[in-house]
Formats: C-alpha cells, structure tokens, sequence
C-alpha cells in the first residue's frame, strides 16, 4: 500500500504534464498548417496574377496624313488610323498603349524600347539592322518633288520622261530640296539622298515639318520640296495653299508604288509580336484599306492605285 501511495503522488504531478504537452504539439501542429496552406494559396495567387497580367505593346504613332491624322477636322479618319482597331483586336494576348510621337521620338523609342511598334514604316537598309518588319501592310504612293507653278521651269533641264532625276537635280550647287529630317523615303531615294552634297538639301525637323516646309516654298525661300503628294495635299490644304499653286514631279527610277510595314523593336518581344502581326495582315481586307487609301488620291490616280494593289496583294497571299 505504501508503495501504491508513493506513486500515486508522481502519477498526479506527471499526467498533466504529458495532457499539456500534446495538446501544444498539436495547437503547434495546427498552427503550421494553416501557415503552410495560406502560404501556399497566396503562392498561387501571386502566380494566377502573374500569369494574367499582359504584356504591354506601345504602339508609336506619328502625324503622317492620310496614314495617321492626330489633329484637325480629319483627325483619326487617316488609312492607319483605321486599321489600328483591327490589328489591337487581333491581339488580345497584349496591352496597347497609343503613343504619340514626332519622328526622332519614334526611332528612338524603337531603338531603345524592348516592346514599340511602329504601324507606318517604309523598310530602310540601315533601321532593318536595329527594327523587324512584318510583311507590306499597305500600299501607297512613292514620293516626288513639289515646286509652285511658277517655279515649273527650275525642274525642266532634270525632266526625263516627264520625271525628276533627282541625282542630276541634287548635283546642281544652286537647287536646294527641302527633305523632313531622319525621315525614310523608300531605299531607292534613301540611297541618291546620302550621296548628295550636304549644300543639296534643307532638312526641318520637328513635328510639323512638312507644312513648315511647304510655308518656306509659298515665302519663296525654298523651291523643291520632297515628299508624298497625298500628305503635301492635305498639309498645302491646311495652311491655305490652294492645290493648283503646286505642280507635282515623280521621281525616276522609284516606282509608283511602296509598301508600308508594321515594324517593332528587334527584341524577343518584338519578334514575337511580328509573327502574330503577320498572321494577322494575311487575314486582314486588303480591299478596304486600298479603297479607304484611294480616296486620299488624284481621280485620276484612284483606279490605277485600286488595280495595282489589288494585284500586289493577292500575289502576296500565294507567297
């Protein structure tokens, strides 16, 4: 009995102990698995956002009437500007971002940003080195040399076949052709441009250096200048010029026609966003971006334009 006394003191001292302790090793036990498991839901849903969250494409957009009209009555009316809705709704899997940029602004940003595009470029040996294109988007006009009409006979003596050679014209010390700076003219007169002598040419910069070169030729303090009809129309048309102040030349040895490209930053993204812009451009309605770019056109102009295209384009889709 003594014995059994003796022990019955201990097993009440011991017996609460142990209670306690496995009831905190279980509360421990507890604890960690609710932390485990909301450690663990967080995880996925960092990862759920992570993987919904889309990339952001920039898309650079530059006053290029009637490809892009960012101001005036016309304004979002141009070719591009149409075509912008179809290529952001065929790519879902981005963000897009418009941004409105003069032209040194948009080389810059496809040079150094990892995700810009461009919708409106013409290809250009040099920029292909540091830009991927996509496949011709659309067709437009090539380039010529506008004077006033009482300025017609400067251009005579350089006339072939009714057009300019620039080179002959360029070569001439006392004919200086106003350019806008840093832009592309097509490779062909990219090409015959820096052979030129630096004396040869006025280039403007800025984001309204088209209409300012059209307003030194009305102030005669300029003769030629170079670029679009259609976009010389419409800026002569902003700032008061009437249309037949002006004669416009071709140029020989450009073609009537360039193509227009979709070009974005050559990076990893950029390259990606190609290939899915390209897809994009073989299912898009050539036709209607033809008949909105026509209406830009002399009507003379219109039905040759309307044929070529047509033609160019559906060869493209058996390529």
């Amino acid at each position: 009995m003594a014995t059994t006394s003796n022990r019955s003191p201990g097993c009440a001292k011991t017996e609460p102990f142990k209670l306690k302790r496995q009831q905190t090793s279980e509360a421990n036990r507890a604890h960690h698995w609710w932390t485990w498991r909301l450690f663990g839901l967080l995880f996925l849903l960092a990862v759920s956002t992570a993987a919904q969250a889309k990339p952001t494409l920039i898309w650079l957009l530059r006053d290029l009437p009637p490809l892009t009209i960012l101001e005036g009555p016309k304004k979002d009316q141009g070719v591009i500007d149409q075509l912008m809705p179809l290529l952001i709704a065929g790519l879902p899997q981005y963000e897009h971002t418009l941004m409105r940029v003069n032209r040194a602004r948009g080389l810059q940003m496809l040079h150094e940003n990892p995700f810009a595009c461009d919708p409106a470029l013409l290809w250009n040996k040099d920029r292909a080195q540091w830009v991927v294109y996509s496949i011709p988007a659309i067709r437009v006009v090539s380039n010529g040399l506008v004077v006033r009409q009482q300025d017609r006979s400067l251009l005579e003596p350089y006339l072939v076949g009714g057009e300019v050679d620039l080179s002959a014209l360029l070569a001439a010390t006392d004919r200086k052709v106003g350019v806008v700076a840093e832009r592309s003219y097509g490779e062909f007169i990219d090409n015959i441009l820096h052979q030129a002598h630096s004396g040869a040419l006025t280039p403007h910069y800025g984001n309204d250096a088209l209409s300012n070169l059209l307003s030194m030729q009305r102030l005669g303090r300029l003769q030629v200048v170079l670029g679009y009809w259609p976009e010389i129309r419409y800026q002569a048309k902003q700032a008061k010029i009437a249309e037949d102040e002006l004669a416009f030349y071709p140029i020989q040895g450009t073609g009537k026609y360039l193509s227009g490209y979709v070009a974005c930053s050559d990076t990893t993204q950029g390259r990606q966003a190609i290939s899915e812009i390209n897809q994009l451009l073989r299912t898009l309605p050539h036709a209607h971006l033809n008949q909105l770019y026509a209406a830009w056109l002399d009507p003379e102009r219109q039905a040759d334009y309307l044929e070529q295209a047509r033609v160019f384009f559906e060869q493209q889709a058996t390529h």
